[in-house]
């Protein structure tokens, strides 16, 4: 990549890498049969489908019966809620900011006569544990939270574990949204203890279109809107897509071998951006800062700039970077986890979100730290 054009938006996509697309580009050549056919390309086709389940759950800490494919994070996060809240009403427990995929899919069961209760979170993007164990407490209805694991926007990473435990106490199912944490971070879905957890293989140099829910064993979760056949043990009918399923396999592999050295230098690119910014573009102030990120998110305010502004004189400069989530792009109202956060209007007005990943360099970094630097005085 030329220096003048640096990709910062690594949490809206990854690019494949090359062993990725040459594992896809393969089993579209070769294992192109239909897994559910009983001929022999067909039980070709099911080998790669079945090896590829093991390994990815394995990888999760997770069954192979537990892990139902998707078309990518978005469907996984409906399927959860929906399947979760499929009877009855009751009380859903969500964080401030959550995916548009998971908040939309509560605002419907909301107009079905469900309740939405969200959790508060303290200036760090940390839920405020007072607040917590006290809806917790009062938790008769509840039937499901459903929050999200790693920020897409600031990649503050929840402390999960209060959550869990009072869900496990109070008996309500929780969803929780792997997105940005699965391929970035070490995730044992047996270890936590929720009863989904959902992901997608293009936020980890996967192939867009696939993705896949961690469904805990003995959860019954009720089919979602794909009405057919009775592919992947009948809870998602349509023809699972063996090719992109094992390029999923293979992107989540990579980082399985390589997670310690590529979560050391994803780390230390955003370090090294985020010093300089702060030295080359103060006043600044990084977001969720006392919180534990995700390694490679920076979200970074510029007092006295407006964010819009900012966006576009950078796409100008040939950064490619976001003020938030890219499912929410589009829209003029604040980042609702900033708000919720406390931060004062100037400062979640001013905020980008960085994104960086294992195909960065530092050379990119110091070019766009100064080239960011540059913009921030101008529009100052």
């Amino acid at each position: 990549m030329n220096v003048s054009e640096i990709y910062l938006d690594n949490n809206a996509t990854t690019q494949p890498l090359p062993e990725v697309v040459e594992t896809v580009a393969r089993h579209l050549r070769e294992t192109y049969g239909n897994p559910s056919s009983r001929h022999s390309l067909g039980r070709k086709a099911r080998r790669v489908l079945e090896d590829s389940r093991e390994q990815i759950a394995s990888i999760l800490g997770a069954r192979p019966d537990e892990l139902l494919f998707t078309s990518g994070g978005t469907e996984a996060n409906n399927l959860a809620v929906f399947g979760l809240t499929s009877h009855g009403s009751g009380t859903i427990l969500i964080s401030p900011g959550e995916h548009p995929s998971n908040l939309e899919a509560c605002r419907l069961r909301e107009r079905q006569g469900w309740q939405i209760r969200p959790l508060a979170v303290e200036r760090s993007g940390l839920f405020s544990t007072a607040s917590l164990q006290s809806t917790i407490a009062d938790s008769t209805h509840v039937r499901l939270a459903a929050v999200i694991l790693a920020h897409n926007e600031t990649g503050v990473i929840q402390q999960v574990e209060p959550l869990l435990q009072g869900a496990a106490q109070q008996g309500f199912a929780v969803h929780l949204d792997g997105v940005q944490a699965v391929g970035k971070l070490p995730v044992n879905f047996r270890q936590l203890g929720a009863t989904t957890l959902s992901f997608g293989a293009h936020k980890f140099h996967g192939p867009r279109g696939v993705g896949g829910l961690l469904i805990r064993e003995g959860v019954r979760l009720t089919p979602g809107f794909a009405m057919g056949g009775l592919q992947e043990s009948g809870r998602r009918a349509g023809t699972e897509p063996v090719a992109l399923i094992a390029g999923m396999a293979k992107a989540l592999e990579l980082w399985n071998q390589e997670s310690q050295e590529r979560t050391a230098y994803v780390r230390n690119l955003r370090d090294t951006l985020q010093s300089r910014l702060l030295e080359l573009a103060a006043p600044a102030v990084v977001n969720g800062l006392e919180a534990e990120r995700l390694p490679n998110t920076l979200n970074i305010s510029f007092p006295g700039v407006d964010g819009e502004a900012l966006l576009v004189a950078l796409d100008l400069e040939g950064i490619a970077c976001s003020l938030g989530s890219a499912c929410a792009s589009g829209s003029i109202e604040p980042t609702p986890v900033l708000v919720a956060m406390g931060l004062e209007p100037d400062l979640y007005r001013s905020a980008v979100r960085l994104t960086l990943s294992r195909l960065n360099t530092f050379d990119e970094i110091e070019a766009a730290a100064n080239k960011i630097a540059e913009v921030v005085k101008y529009l100052r």
